[in-house]
């Protein structure tokens, strides 16, 4: 072995439920990038796999979808709102939502635009909470809220259903509003309600959509889609301006490929639900332990004694989610057995039963 060789430095045994970022690639990905490299490919989108991955991605959502990939979900959600508005457009979203919360104001800093957001249960926005903030339209005082952006799956771990989704279309497009969806775990939302990706997307009046791959197995890379042409204007520049361009982006796209080309978006997303329904049922009627939110995908939220996450986490990462209620969350992976479940949930069930009773 060279000195140059990669040796694995950790252990490949342990699994945390903090996020599905966690896990490694699926070995289906790893191939494709081994299958795409070899001699040269035309950079900057100009290579086959880029062109073949358009050809993909219309089988699952329709001949006037037209593919952007990019580099991760944040670039996705940037590049695609940007491209929905003008310089004084906003977007309506809910207060939990990934493009407020989680993107370190990238959407409002990079992309130029402004987040008007609505507090909700459960994540999910309908069309009277899009009112709260969907007026002032002529108002040059205030930011002309022009899109709505609903997450699905929510980061509450709650989905949309297709008709809540097609309630919410036509609601925003009578305002004349168009609406984004961030798909970070698009394909867990479709495992979950048991329907094609294209029903709660193109067949429901979405313009715009953060493709997902990450999280259900790539390397890296999500896509910007476009399902409707007439929402977006200057993709191909904004891409380059935010500096989502890939020189090299055969190895973004072969990915995307693997995952949607074939079956293994659903076995993954699937197989990574039942795991978070697994976990569930385990510590159901745990003494302390309280369901937050139904668990619809591959999270499931609790609130634990104080205490326990901690004890519990020199063991098993995850995260906090309201310390102040001592809300926690679980994310389950596509690599994820049932045997990592069942240590996980008897390792909690040790925790609460050691609680002395009050």
């Amino acid at each position: 072995m060279s000195e140059n060789s990669v040796t694995t430095l950790h252990d490949t045994g342990y699994r945390g439920f903090a996020s599905d970022n966690y896990a490694g690639a699926h070995p289906e990905v790893l191939a494709a990038i081994a299958a795409a490299n070899g001699g040269h490919q035309i950079a900057y989108g100009e290579d086959v796999y880029t062109a073949r991955l358009q050809e993909v991605l219309k089988g699952h959502f329709g001949d006037a979808a037209e593919a952007f990939p990019v580099f991760n979900g944040t670039g996705a959600n940037v590049v695609g709102l940007q491209s929905m508005l003008p310089r004084w457009g906003a977007v309506v979203c809910s207060t939990t939502a990934h493009i407020h919360t989680d993107e370190n104001a990238a959407p409002e800093r990079v992309a130029g635009l402004k987040l008007l957001t609505v507090p909700t249960p459960d994540g999910k926005l309908t069309p009277e909470l899009i009112d709260v903030e969907a007026w002032g339209w002529g108002d040059e005082h205030r930011a002309q809220p022009l899109v709505v952006s609903i997450t699905q799956t929510t980061e509450l771990g709650t989905a949309y259903t297709v008709d809540e989704v097609a309630a919410i279309a036509d609601h925003a497009h009578s305002l004349g509003m168009r609406v984004h969806l961030d798909g970070s775990r698009i394909s867990n939302a479709a495992a979950s309600l048991g329907v094609p990706l294209r029903a709660f997307t193109t067949d429901a009046g979405v313009d715009v959509l953060s493709l997902g791959g990450t999280k259900n197995g790539l390397l890296y890379g999500e896509a910007v889609v476009v399902l409707n042409p007439a929402a977006v204007d200057g993709i191909p520049f904004l891409r380059k301006l935010d500096m989502q361009l890939a020189s090299k982006m055969r190895f973004v796209s072969a990915q995307l490929i693997a995952l949607y080309g074939s079956d293994l978006w659903l076995r993954s997303a699937t197989h990574a639900n039942a795991m978070a329904a697994r976990l569930r049922s385990a510590v159901t009627g745990l003494p302390g332990l309280t369901f937050t939110q139904d668990t619809r995908a591959n999270a499931v939220f609790v609130t634990l004694p104080a205490g326990v996450a901690d004890r519990l986490r020199e063991s098993f990462r995850f995260y906090d989610w309201n310390p102040a209620t001592g809300e926690v969350r679980w994310m389950c992976a596509f690599d994820m057995t049932p045997d990592d479940v069942d240590a996980f949930a008897a390792a909690v069930r040790r925790e609460l039963e050691a609680v002395p009773a009050v």
